[in-house]
């Protein structure tokens, strides 16, 4: 496509967070230009109502119903279409609107940032989430991986796996995928409060776990079984993850530490600190938001940005990688954008490149 060409964009599921922060991004994207940010609760409200912090760049753009997105799937020939709609109401509204696009003869590229299309089959997703799904026949249609996994998705849509599960597998698929580590993985990671959405809940609400640390769903996590998936589909080898999640008492960013047990045949020098960087390294070296550096990763550092930072250390026993990630844009928002970019032939960096604000 043309580098100045500009792609008509909506958003569903418009006034959480990971809905504001794709618009964020999308406003300031050379190629997406916003066409409608959907809203069942406030049709017709001004967007900015809901972001204000957005107000100098949104105008009076306002938001729309269902209805008002059906007829702008219908008027372009092609769309970028983002969904941060509820996992349980993502399926059934994204069946729809591609129904109706197809319907009109258009074609919409979707991706999913709710749990919905995440899983390979209706019975994977029921078996976590403990309903049924909503659209069964349209899964066949969306491949679920971070992009850093995978080349070029073999669907026309594409769902983002969730923000602990992109800093999981951003930390364990190069021990697996490298033969390091035995498939046994134990996990740590610590997620901000917006992580657990807009709407406040007791336990965690930002009051609540404000100067505050702990955990929650101890190896039950519904991560769990979404990671094994994609760990295995980009590695052939099915791990065991022991995640224990904790909630942080700061409003954004995840930060991960994976541990496992090195295999016999790494021990040696080839398990020592400066050997599983340069190996680390060279595995996402071909990665432009990820950067693996030799003293830990700082949440600071990447806070507002789509970039992960890893770091690795060896003892000749055991590995330790750790990854921060922000959990609104690189864990959902901006790697949902970077897959956009691939499904339209765009560079991958368009509209993400910007460093991380530093002192948040």
């Amino acid at each position: 496509m043309s580098p100045t060409e500009r792609i008509p964009t909506l958003i569903l599921g418009g006034t959480g967070y990971v809905a504001g922060e794709v618009l964020r991004l999308v406003v300031g994207h050379p190629n997406f230009e916003i066409a409608g940010v959907m809203s069942d609760s406030q049709p017709g409200e001004p967007v900015a109502k809901a972001f204000p912090h957005l107000a100098s760049v949104l105008g009076d753009l306002r938001f729309l119903s269902e209805d008002d997105v059906r007829s702008q799937l219908a008027q372009h020939p092609r769309s970028a279409v983002f969904s941060a709609a509820p996992h349980g109401v993502s399926a059934a509204l994204i069946d729809r609107l591609l129904g109706a696009a197809e319907a009109a003869g258009t074609r919409p590229r979707m991706v999913d940032i709710s749990a919905d299309y995440r899983y390979g089959t209706a019975e994977a997703y029921a078996a976590v989430y403990k309903h049924a799904h909503g659209a069964p026949t349209r899964i066949k249609d969306f491949t679920c991986a971070v992009p850093e996994h995978l080349a070029t998705a073999p669907t026309p849509h594409v769902a983002h796996p969730g923000c602990f599960a992109t800093a999981i597998l951003l930390a364990s698929v190069p021990l697996l995928a490298l033969d390091l580590v035995t498939p046994t993985l134990f996990v740590s990671g610590v997620t901000g409060s917006t992580g657990s959405g807009r709407k406040p809940v007791d336990g965690t609400h930002h009051p609540t776990r404000h100067s505050d640390l702990y955990s929650y769903n101890a190896l039950v996590h519904r991560h769990i079984p979404e990671i094994t998936a994609c760990a295995a589909a980009a590695t052939g080898i099915t791990a065991d993850f022991a995640f224990v999640p904790h909630s942080g008492p700061f409003a954004r960013g995840i930060h991960a530490t994976v541990q496992a047990s090195l295999k016999g045949t790494t021990h040696g020098s080839s398990s020592d600190t400066a050997t599983l960087l340069a190996r680390l390294r060279e595995f996402y070296a071909h990665s432009p938001f990820v950067r693996v550096l030799d003293s830990a990763p700082r949440l600071k550092d990447i806070v507002a940005s789509n970039y992960a930072h890893l770091s690795i250390t060896g003892n000749g026993r055991t590995v330790a990688v750790t990854c921060v990630i922000d959990n609104l844009t690189k864990g959902a928002a901006g790697g949902a954008v970077q897959w956009m970019n691939r499904l339209f032939d765009l560079p991958e960096t368009a509209g993400l490149t910007a460093p991380a604000a530093g002192w948040t």
